[in-house]
């Protein structure tokens, strides 16, 4: 029989600050001599120069692999080919939460370091232990877990307050929900990602990431239309990516992630940001919780004002839509699923009858606080 332990996991090493990339080489050295660097060819369209010399200053090569932009089985195999033909020790993601995954997954295979480099602080992908895999549609397929997580961590503020304002924006959807499924999580004394049960320290650094969030956020949001780095900026990132990494892995995912997971079923969700449908996911468990009117009037209200959606029409669905709601409810309860690790049994019909709430829910809140009407996101 195993015994149940606690356990945290983290990244060997995180780096964040304003042009923090120009010490990519430096960091790099310490963990291998043949890097390869993974990255789409917009990205590389960026950060090749700084990339460059920051490899050359050290005496590293500099050998860049494209992207297909989707973190599939079938990209992840491409790669691990691709770093075992260049002969590389270490493979470094360059940007968001796809590529990251990918480079992760194929490290892993390929038996080398890897290293991720996110340009958006969209996700918390880059510190944790684990991929998640896309079918060829982009629907979620599984997670791939990994024994260890990444040796180096490198944030560049400066290029993530560069980047569309969207991926901040996500970020903070996808950060908000680590405190709300930790604290689920605990109470159910549920196992996480990390393999054992949740730590004080796992559950703590969720709730800071929560808390830096609500402190920074807006200024943040303001100063990234400028493309600024502040201290709000820097606050938020560090929430956004390494607090909710850590806390989501050694803390505890619930039903925000799988209902998630269950979004990506229905095609008018696929493109939007992860974060954005990740917000639809915690409004939905607030509601399966019953949680304080007060708590889910408090999010609504300032998800709205950060840009995030919290309405079935923000995401591209209705009410009515009855085939793709029973979908994404029968998807979010499969067996093994994170939804399984709120301290109550859900079930898909629990799930599609709360999706279906929160349209309403939302609309009344957000009418009472004089914020505006529910739109079809953009980003669709």
């Amino acid at each position: 029989m195993t015994v149940p332990v606690t356990t945290t996991i983290f990244p060997g090493r995180y780096l964040q600050g304003r042009n923090a990339m120009t010490r990519l080489g430096e960091f790099t050295k310490l963990l291998g001599a043949t890097p390869l660097i993974v990255a789409d060819d917009a990205v590389w369209g960026f950060v090749a120069d700084v990339v460059t010399a920051s490899l050359k200053d050290v005496d590293l090569p500099v050998v860049r692999e494209g992207f297909c932009g989707l973190a599939t089985a079938k990209e992840v195999d491409r790669l691990t080919q691709v770093i075992k033909d260049t002969n590389s020790d270490i493979v470094l993601a360059v940007g968001g939460g796809n590529t990251i995954d990918a480079v992760k997954a194929a490290g892993h295979l390929a038996g080398v370091r890897w290293a991720s480099i996110p340009t958006v602080a969209s996700t918390d992908a880059p510190t944790s232990a684990l991929s998640v895999i896309y079918t060829e549609d982009g629907a979620f397929e599984e997670y791939r877990f990994f024994p260890k997580n990444p040796d180096l961590v490198l944030v560049d503020t400066q290029i993530c307050a560069n980047a569309p304002l969207e991926f901040l924006v996500g970020g903070i959807g996808d950060a908000l929900a680590t405190w709300l499924e930790a604290r689920a999580t605990r109470r159910a004394a549920a196992a996480t990602m990390a393999g054992g049960l949740p730590t004080h320290t796992g559950t703590a650094l969720a709730e800071l990431s929560w808390n830096l969030i609500h402190e920074n956020a807006i200024a943040a949001i303001e100063a990234v239309k400028e493309n600024l780095v502040t201290p709000a900026v820097e606050a938020l990132v560090e929430a956004n990516t390494l607090l909710s990494g850590v806390g989501f892995e050694s803390g505890g995912l619930a039903a925000a992630h799988a209902i998630h997971n269950g979004l990506t079923f229905a095609p008018q969700t696929h493109g939007l940001t992860h974060g954005q449908k990740v917000n639809i996911g915690s409004v939905t468990q607030l509601v399966l919780e019953h949680a304080p009117m007060k708590d889910i009037e408090d999010f609504v209200i300032f998800t709205t004002r950060v840009g995030l959606p919290n309405t079935l029409t923000e995401v591209g669905l209705k009410t009515t839509d009855e085939k793709e709601l029973r979908g994404i409810a029968d998807t979010a309860t499969v067996a093994g699923e994170t939804i399984h690790n709120m301290p109550f049994p859900v079930t898909a019909e629990d799930v599609y009858l709360a999706l279906k709430s929160i349209e309403g829910l939302s609309r009344r809140i957000r009418s009472e606080a004089g914020l505006p009407e529910p739109e079809f996101y953009t980003a669709h």
